[in-house]
Parts: C-alpha cells; sequence; structure tokens
C-alpha cells in the first residue's frame, strides 16, 4: 500500500514535470516563431532612433505634360533631447536664430520624447537659417530634408489645384480629393543609441522614401492662360462681384479650363480668408441661370415633337399672362409675329413660355432631371453643389412658366456645361472629370487611365443637329451676336438673370452669362462664362459675356486645331458692326479680273505675271471690309 502510493505521486510528478515542459516548449515556439517580429521591433526600438526624410508629394501636370504642382526642397528641425547635454545653451541659440520664444524653445529640447520635431517655428527652414544652425554643430540638434509644395505659375487653377498644409496633407482641390495617391511614404536615417540615447558608433541604415503617384490632369495650360487672362480683364473692366470660366470637351467629360474670381495664390494660402480659398464657384455657386437654361426647354420640345421650329409660329405683344401673373419679354412692345426659330434667336420669354406649356410640368422636369440638374455631377472635386428645383407636386403654371425660361430654380455652372454638351453632343450625358492619369513616380508609366464615363443617353442625334443649328442661328442672327468669330462655325446661347436676396429680386443686379460651342456642326469644345454684378455697363449678356465667350474661343482654335468652314450660317450685321465680306475665288483670273470682282477689299501683289494662280485668305473666307487679299501671280 505504501509503495503503491509512492509509485502514484511519482507517476503525477513526472506527469507534471512534462505538461510543464510542453508549455515552456511552445511558449518559446510562439516568442521564438509567431510572437518575433512584433518583439524584434519592441527591442529595436529601445536602441534605435530614426531621422524622417520626407517624400516628395506627386506632381500636377496639365494635359501636355506641364508641371502646374512640384516640390521644393526645405530642411526642418528635429532634436534628440537625450543627446543634448546644456539644454539651456542649445535652447537659447537655437532661440536666437528662429526669432522664437527661448521658453517655447527650451520646452522642446527637454521634452521626455526620443525625437522631437520643433514645430512650426522649425519647419521648412530657408537655406540662410539652416546654415547658421547647422554652423553650430551641436550635439543632438539635427536638420532633416523635408518637402514644400510649389505652385509655379501662382494663383493660376489655384480652386481646381487647391492647397496643402505645412505637413504636406491635401486640405483642397485636387490636392486633397487624391491626397491618397499623392502623398509619398517618407523616409530615415535609423542610427543606434545606448540605454541614455547616445549615438552609437554602428553604421547607419538609409530608408529611401517613395514619392507621391503623379497626376496628369485634362485642364490645357494654354487654355486655362487665356482663360484666367479674360477674367483678369473682367475684374479690371467691370468690377465684378464674381467672375468664372468653365470649358470643357463636350464628347468626353474632360474639363479643359476652370478659373473665377475671386482667386488666391496656393503658396501664399494663408493670406486669403476662409470664405475666398473654399469657394470654387463653377461647381459651388448656384443661381438661376436664366436665358441660358432655354436650351434645356429648345431640346425638350424638339425631342418631344411639340414644336417645328420652321412652321410654328408665334405672335410676341411684349408679355404673357399665366395664371394671374404677367411674364414680361426683355423687348418693351415684343418682337410681333415670329417662328420658334425667331423666338429662340430673340430670347423671347414669352415664346417660351408657350413651349413649357406644350411640354407640361412631367415632361419638362422628366428631361431636366435627365440631364443631371438636381444632382451632383460628379466631377472630382470637393464641395459641389446640387442646385435646386421645384417639387413637381407642388409646380403649379406660373412654375412650369418660370422654369422654362430658367426662373425660380437654382443650378451650377458645371451642371449646365455637362447639360449643353450632351444637347449638343449627339445627346450623350458624360460625367465631367479633371484626372486624365495616375503616373508612376519615377517613370511616369500610366498607372490608370481615366476613361469617359457615360451616364446616359438623354435625346437623339437628330435633336441634337437641330439645336445646334438653332443656336448657330442665334449666333449669327440673334442675342449672341458677339460671339460670332468669322470663317468659324459658333452656336450659343446668353443669359440675363437677375438676382434672388431674401426671397425678392434685386433691382439693376444681375449674372450675365453666355454658354457657346465650337465648331457648331462638330463641337469640340462647350465655353461657359457668367459674370456677378458688372458695374458700368448696359446688363446684358449678349453685351458683356459674349464677346468674353468669343475671345476664349479664338484662343482655343489653335489650341484644339480647330479649322475654319465657309459652310456656316452668314452673319446678319447691323450699323454698329464691323462688316465681314466673303471673298470670291480669283485663281485664274486676270489681274483687272480680279480688282473687279474684290471692290472694297485691298489687294497686295507677289510674283510676275498677269494670271492669278493663288489667293489667301482662300476663295468663300469671310474678311473685313477693306481688309487685304494678297494674291500670287505667275
Amino acid at each position: 500500500m505504501f509503495f503503491s502510493d509512492i509509485h502514484t505521486r511519482i507517476r503525477f510528478f513526472f506527469l507534471l514535470i512534462l505538461c510543464i515542459s510542453i508549455i515552456i516548449v511552445i511558449r518559446v515556439f510562439y516568442i521564438q516563431v509567431i510572437d518575433y517580429d512584433k518583439l524584434s521591433t519592441l527591442a529595436e526600438s529601445l536602441w534605435s532612433r530614426k531621422l524622417p526624410i520626407g517624400a516628395d508629394r506627386g506632381e500636377i501636370y496639365d494635359r501636355n505634360g506641364k508641371v502646374l504642382a512640384t516640390n521644393l526642397t526645405t530642411t526642418s528641425l528635429v532634436l534628440i533631447p537625450n543627446q543634448i547635454t546644456n539644454k539651456e545653451e542649445v535652447a537659447r541659440k537655437l532661440s536666437e536664430i528662429l526669432k522664437t520664444d527661448y521658453d517655447d524653445m527650451l520646452a522642446h529640447v527637454s521634452k521626455k520624447t526620443s525625437i522631437e520635431r520643433v514645430h512650426p517655428e522649425g519647419r521648412q527652414l530657408s537655406y540662410d537659417i539652416a546654415s547658421q544652425i547647422d554652423e553650430l554643430k551641436l550635439d543632438g540638434v539635427y536638420l532633416v530634408k523635408e518637402s514644400k509644395r510649389y505652385y509655379p505659375y501662382g494663383d493660376l487653377l489655384s480652386h481646381v489645384l487647391g492647397y496643402v498644409g505645412i505637413d504636406n496633407q491635401g486640405l483642397s482641390g485636387l490636392e486633397l480629393t487624391y491626397n491618397n495617391y499623392l502623398t509619398g511614404e517618407d523616409g530615415a536615417i535609423k542610427y543606434f543609441s545606448d540605454g541614455k540615447g547616445n549615438r552609437l558608433e554602428l553604421s547607419e541604415v538609409y530608408e529611401e522614401p517613395q514619392n507621391g503617384v503623379n497626376i496628369q490632369l485634362t485642364i490645357d495650360l494654354d487654355l486655362q492662360l487665356a482663360v484666367e487672362r479674360e477674367l483678369d480683364n473682367v475684374v479690371s473692366k467691370y468690377t465684378p462681384e464674381h467672375a468664372m470660366i468653365l470649358a470643357m470637351d463636350p464628347n468626353t467629360g474632360e474639363v479643359l479650363a476652370m478659373a473665377s474670381r475671386p482667386n488666391f495664390d496656393p503658396n501664399n494660402y494663408q493670406d486669403y480668408d476662409t470664405e475666398t480659398i473654399n469657394r470654387n464657384l463653377p461647381i459651388w455657386m448656384t443661381y438661376e441661370p436664366g436665358s441660358t437654361f432655354k436650351i434645356v426647354t429648345l431640346a425638350s420640345s424638339i425631342e418631344e415633337k411639340t414644336v417645328n421650329l420652321f412652321e410654328d409660329t408665334y405672335y410676341d405683344s411684349g408679355s404673357i399672362h399665366v395664371d394671374g401673373a404677367t411674364i414680361h419679354c426683355w423687348k418693351a412692345g415684343g418682337h410681333g409675329a415670329q417662328t420658334y426659330l425667331n423666338v429662340v434667336e430673340n430670347s423671347c420669354n414669352p415664346g417660351f413660355v408657350t413651349l413649357g406649356q406644350k411640354l407640361g410640368a412631367n415632361t419638362l422636369m422628366s428631361y431636366i432631371t435627365k440631364l443631371g440638374f438636381g444632382s451632383k455631377t460628379g466631377i472630382d472635386l470637393n464641395g459641389e453643389s446640387t442646385g435646386i428645383l421645384f417639387n413637381i407636386d407642388k409646380m403649379g403654371p406660373v412654375e412650369l412658366a418660370t422654369t422654362s425660361f430658367g426662373q425660380g430654380i437654382s443650378v451650377t455652372p458645371i451642371q449646365q456645361v455637362r447639360a449643353v454638351s450632351a444637347i449638343v453632343n449627339g445627346g450623350n450625358l458624360y460625367e465631367p472629370h479633371l484626372v486624365k492619369e495616375l503616373l508612376e513616380p519615377e517613370t511616369n508609366s500610366v498607372i490608370l487611365k481615366q476613361e469617359p464615363t457615360l451616364v446616359s443617353k438623354v435625346i437623339s442625334e437628330e435633336t441634337s443637329d437641330l439645336v445646334r443649328f438653332a443656336l448657330e442661328s442665334v449666333v449669327a442672327n440673334g442675342s449672341g451676336r458677339n460671339a460670332y468669330i468669322e470663317n468659324y462655325r459658333v452656336g450659343g446661347k446668353t443669359g440675363t438673370a437677375q438676382k434672388v436676396q431674401d426671397g425678392h429680386y434685386m433691382d439693376g443686379n444681375y449674372i450675365l452669362s453666355f454658354i457657346g460651342f465650337m465648331p457648331a456642326d462638330d463641337p469640340k469644345i462647350v465655353v461657359y462664362v457668367a459674370i456677378d454684378h458688372p458695374v458700368g455697363v448696359v446688363q446684358y449678356g449678349g453685351t458683356v459675356a459674349a464677346p468674353i465667350a468669343k475671345a476664349v474661343l479664338e484662343a482655343a482654335i489653335p489650341i484644339l486645331n480647330i479649322n475654319s468652314s465657309t459652310e456656316g450660317l452668314a452673319k446678319e450685321y447691323n450699323w454698329m458692326d464691323v462688316k465681314y465680306h466673303q471673298i470670291p475665288d480669283v485663281t485664274g483670273k486676270t489681274v483687272d479680273e480680279a480688282k473687279e470682282l474684290l471692290k472694297g477689299f485691298s489687294l497686295e501683289y507677289t510674283g510676275d505675271g498677269n494670271t492669278i494662280i493663288y489667293q489667301t485668305p482662300e476663295a468663300n473666307s469671310y474678311v473685313k471690309e477693306g481688309g487685304v487679299v494678297k494674291v500670287l501671280l505667275g
């Protein structure tokens, strides 16, 4: 019995030892294999230190590879407090160089931390300041590379590009939207120290920073410069409250240029108020569009076959009565008898009221929503607004009437440009975008390419053709005459929208606008111009905004390689206009015959002989009255 108890105890003891051994083996295995990386990192952190090396933020280019946002290399001050022996002296010397408070600097050098970054006074130091600190050769005081964002064109494209903070983080615009791509991964110089933080004589390890992804935009810098120039002229000439220009490729949704006033310089964003910085007007500002919105009513009416522009007529007496309300035409006494093509050319409000009535509220609103109004376009920028539409359930006869000519609703410029682009491009509604490609930082090879995003088909090709013809007629013969460009086909529509404040229309305070496209038969560009309350000028979109749009379109001709054409509608001149005339073909004619055919023009001859073998401008081109025609004799 006694020996039996001893054997039992011995077996129990050995079993206990075996269990403990197994547990130890498992624990050692876990520590050595499973938990190795974690414990190794913790151990390394006790005796290794890292001096940060900032990565460059990805660069931003225009569509042709021209740099719009890049980086400057600067230095920043970093302290290792444990390596600083005379903290008072170091704090005094650094505060004198940086011209900062001594007590603040003493707090930095005395901080109980492995590495202390001196912020903000020690960030992005000038070469002179960095040199003074470096010459001191102070233990525990280090200067490390840091990248600073730089915009070589200053305030150009400022609201689109946005700006970055002192830590190189995107705070607005594309810098914010694509911050995750643009932000790189910082590197470091890793060294080793003892338990007191003193640097050991061991080799350093260099961890290379990874720069951010480069971005190529749809913006064309040359066109953007033209847009910015026109806006500067507008501000100088009219001192408006706001002004904006937006240009887009109607066939892809690519934004070619976008700018507004007031703007800011992202290199010095601290000098501007947040309202100026954060309000990108082409996507943020909402207002009644006025007559530019008539393009939507026109396209809807043609698509629904509720009007024949050439055969249906309307008599404009100067006003129309709708459910107790009187809606006036801009022309006192009205336009009299008109075809509906004339209604479009004359931008006749009562005529467009009847178009809205023929459509009905449900049909008109269905096209308005299909064209993207009342919702965000999805453009790759922060801060986009949705606009405001009438609730269809509360839309009476007066609301239908005012909506038909762009009053009582609220839209954004980007919504208008997208909708008109769809109407004139054959009926395809695209999502607008600003980024064309994402590029690998070292080789600039394409990582991701943004293809056009088709949202929906909104109208037919036939309707689009007819709308383009009508809007070309508006520029040739109607309210958009000041946007006419000789030898090029331009279509468009003016807008004069009275502003609203506290629910009431403001006296003498308008947003004047023009939306145009070119060439009218196959649009390559849609341009929208809006000027908010220009001073010292007649308040009409055709007077103020149309000439600005013309200047932008003229700038776009060589940039987009738009060919001239002699097939467009001839302009109907009035007594104030500089007149242009088509020149005949005089090749093969004698000099005397050419003189007879080109009366009113100045002839310049080159070569010998009496027969003309070449002329410029070419036959059927429009030349200013009294202009020069050059001929080659042979």
